[in-house]
C-alpha cells in the first residue's frame, strides 16, 4: 500500500483503477478548461501569513454548516454518476462522511438513489437537485427527501443547459453512457472496479428510473434527460422550488452578486459559490476570486459556502478566512474513491483535515471559527479590475 500524504495521491491510483470514461469524467473542465484550471490555481495567488510564539494547543476545526454541526468546515459536493467510480459509490462516499463528522450530498443523478443511502446510513444526509420542468417528480423527489429525513436540499441553478465538456463528447459520457468498442476494452483493464460493479444491483439511475413518469430502461432515460432540464428556468421557478421544500435549502451555483441577492430574496439558507467546477461557462472567473464580491454583497445576510477547486486543507484555511462558512470538496473525494472506496473517501477528509489544522496552527490561530484576512496576503489585483 503506497504511503498516502495529499490528495493528488488518490488522484494516481484513481486514474490507474477506474476506466477512463469515468476518470475523464472527474478530471476534466468545459472548452478550453481555464475555469477548469484557473478554480485550484487561483488558490495559489493567495499567501498564508505565518505566525510565531503562539500558543497553537487546544485547536479546534468543529464549527457549523447551515445550523449543523461539523467536525471541519467541509461538506461533500454532489457529484453525478458516482457509483460508477466504484460500486455502491454514493453509499461509501456517504458512510465516510457520516463516520467523519461532515455532510454528504446526494446528487439526483446518483447511481445509488436517497433509499439506498438512508437504508446504510444513521445520520442525514443532503439531497441536491436540478431545476427541472416535472413538477410531478420534483415534487415526489423532495417529498423522498422528506422521508429519507434529509436534512437539506441543494438546488443546482447553473445547468439549465450543459456545458461543452469535450472529454466527455469524445467518451460517449451520458446520462446513459454509450459504450463503444474502445470504452468497454477499456473497462476490461480494470480488473478490480469490474468484480465491483459485477457484485452490485446499483448500476442505474437510481433516483430517476421507476421514478420518473415513462422512464424503465436506458432508452426511455436518454429520451427524459434530453428534455428534463428547464431552460426556461427564472427565479419565480425557484421561489415555486422553495415551496416544494420545507427544510432548510441551498442553492448552489451562484458566481454574480446580483443573483446571490436574487437567492436571498427566494428564502434560501445559504448560497454556494461554484462554476459546477469548470464544467459549465469557460473563461468564467475562478470560485475563490468570485467571492469576495458576492461577501460583499450579502454575507451578513445569508451564509456563503464555495466550492470549485478545493484539493486542499490549505483551500479551505484560505476560503473561510476570506469568510466563506463552509467548502465543499468534489474532485478530492471523488480521487479517494476511485482509489480505494470508502477507506479512501475516508483518507481524503484525513488528508485535508490535517493540512487545514497544521496550516491554522503555524496561521497563529486555534479556532477555525476565529480565522479571518489577518491571516491571508491577497494581490491587490485578486479580484481583478475591469473595465465597466
Amino acid at each position: 500500500m503506497p504511503v498516502i500524504t495529499n490528495i493528488n495521491d488518490l488522484k494516481k491510483i484513481h486514474k490507474r483503477r477506474t476506466p477512463k470514461m469515468f476518470y475523464d469524467y472527474c478530471e476534466s473542465g468545459s472548452w478550453t478548461e481555464q475555469t477548469f484550471r484557473e478554480n485550484t490555481s487561483d488558490f495559489e495567488k493567495i499567501y498564508l501569513r505565518q505566525r510565531v510564539a503562539i500558543d497553537m494547543s487546544g485547536r479546534s476545526t468543529k464549527t457549523q454548516m447551515i445550523g449543523q454541526d461539523v467536525s471541519m468546515p467541509v461538506a461533500l459536493a454532489p457529484v453525478g454518476l458516482t457509483g460508477m467510480q466504484h460500486a455502491d459509490g454514493e453509499i461509501k462516499a456517504a458512510k465516510a462522511a457520516e463516520k467523519f463528522g461532515v455532510p454528504y450530498t446526494l446528487s439526483t443523478m446518483s447511481i445509488c438513489s436517497i433509499e439506498d443511502v438512508a437504508e446504510h446510513t444513521q445520520k442525514p444526509f443532503w439531497l441536491q437537485v436540478y431545476t427541472l420542468k416535472d413538477d410531478d417528480f420534483m415534487q415526489r423527489l423532495f417529498d423522498r427527501a422528506e422521508a429519507a429525513k434529509c436534512s437539506a436540499a441543494v438546488i443546482t441553478v447553473d445547468l439549465q443547459l450543459l456545458g461543452q465538456r469535450h472529454m466527455d463528447l469524445k467518451n460517449g459520457l451520458s446520462a446513459p453512457p454509450k459504450l463503444t468498442v474502445k470504452s468497454v476494452a477499456n473497462m476490461m483493464t480494470k480488473a478490480q472496479w469490474g468484480l465491483g460493479m459485477l457484485g452490485t444491483k446499483r448500476r442505474f439511475f437510481g433516483n430517476i428510473v421507476g421514478h420518473a413518469k415513462g422512464v424503465e430502461n436506458a432508452s426511455s432515460l436518454s429520451t427524459w434527460t434530453s428534455e428534463a432540464f428547464d431552460q426556461s428556468l427564472d427565479w419565480a421557478r425557484i421561489k415555486q422550488f422553495r415551496k416544494m421544500w420545507k427544510g432548510p435549502l441551498i442553492i448552489k451555483g451562484i458566481m454574480d452578486a446580483r443573483d446571490a441577492k436574487e437567492a436571498l430574496n427566494v428564502g434560501a439558507d445559504a448560497i454556494i459559490v461554484s462554476n459546477h467546477g469548470g464544467r459549465q461557462l469557460d473563461g468564467a472567473l475562478s470560485s475563490i476570486r468570485a467571492l469576495p464580491a458576492i461577501l460583499d454583497a450579502v454575507g451578513d445576510k445569508i451564509e456563503v459556502h464555495i466550492d470549485s477547486g478545493i484539493r486542499s486543507g490549505q483551500d479551505v484555511l484560505k476560503a473561510m478566512a476570506m469568510g466563506a462558512k463552509g467548502t465543499y470538496i468534489g474532485r478530492a473525494y471523488v480521487y479517494g474513491l476511485g482509489a480505494m472506496g470508502e477507506a479512501g473517501v475516508t483518507k481524503a477528509l484525513e488528508v485535508i483535515h490535517k493540512e487545514l489544522d497544521t496550516s491554522m496552527a503555524l496561521c497563529g490561530k486555534r479556532d477555525i471559527n476565529d480565522v479571518d484576512r489577518d491571516i491571508l496576503m491577497i494581490p491587490k489585483s485578486f479580484e481583478g479590475d475591469w473595465q465597466d
